[in-house]
């Protein structure tokens, strides 16, 4: 079931459902694509009609962010479990890759760290199947594409960061032969290799990695104020608004 806030759909998933529906997708023979929204991406498509209609054709939109889970709560009643952030599908669908020899294809990220990246889920899944790493520029998608024809993935991580990566999936799909499923992943292989630490659990589990982000990186006060501030202005505006027009 997919709901929507502020004109961005999200579907009612916990992280167990996400993964399954995931590898049903895996499974259906036709290539799909899979987003990680949080309260950026819901902001930013306000004002992004591309990267809007993008959120709009996807398969599954996992609900990655307290902003969103609260939201989902405030607009429609719908409790949700959890979140389902982008790392958390990365690690999980790497055990999967090596528990159902599903091939694994990681584009983007800054230079050296893909591979460092690769390095780490080989140490911690080593019978996962990366069946290519590039680093590569959307400059280079036809150099891509035939890359992704020849290898013959089943799941594409992007690493270019929002919205880039996910409307480069949306143009891309279709001239892609082969059937996977794609995922932008922003940050996820900085995290992966170990050159960004992510928040203790604990702070993840009442909602304050925000704040550790911060501290760790303060250039990323205009996003950190986006989702903290900005977001929860607009959905509680939105609200007051269908209201009124009642």
């Amino acid at each position: 079931m997919r709901k929507k806030i502020l004109g961005v759909p999200v579907d009612k998933v916990d992280f167990k459902t996400a993964l399954n529906k995931i590898e049903e997708l895996i499974k259906n023979g036709k290539s799909h694509q899979i987003a990680t929204v949080n309260p950026e991406f819901i902001i930013a498509a306000q004002k992004n009609e591309k990267f809007k209609r993008v959120l709009n054709n996807s398969s599954l939109n996992t609900p990655d962010g307290r902003g969103i889970i609260w939201a989902m709560k405030f607009l429609h009643g719908i409790k949700l479990k959890e979140r389902v952030t982008g790392i958390d599908l990365f690690w999980a669908l790497c055990k999967l890759s090596e528990d159902r020899g599903y091939r694994i294809f990681m584009l983007g990220g800054r230079p050296g760290v893909v591979k460092e990246a690769a390095e780490r889920v080989e140490m911690i899944h080593p019978r996962a199947k990366i069946c290519y790493i590039y680093p590569g520029s959307i400059k280079e998608t036809k150099k891509i594409r035939r890359l992704i024809n020849h290898t013959h993935p089943n799941i594409l991580f992007v690493a270019w960061g929002s919205p880039k990566q996910e409307i480069w999936i949306r143009k891309n799909l279709k001239k892609i032969r082969s059937s996977l499923v794609a995922i932008g992943v922003g940050g996820t292989f900085d995290f992966v290799a170990g050159t960004r630490a992510r928040a203790p659990k604990w702070m993840q589990r009442i909602g304050l990695e925000w704040l550790y982000r911060l501290i760790q990186e303060p250039r990323r006060f205009g996003r950190i104020w986006i989702a903290v501030v900005k977001f929860p202005i607009a959905v509680i505006k939105s609200k007051i608004i269908k209201k009124f027009k009642r």
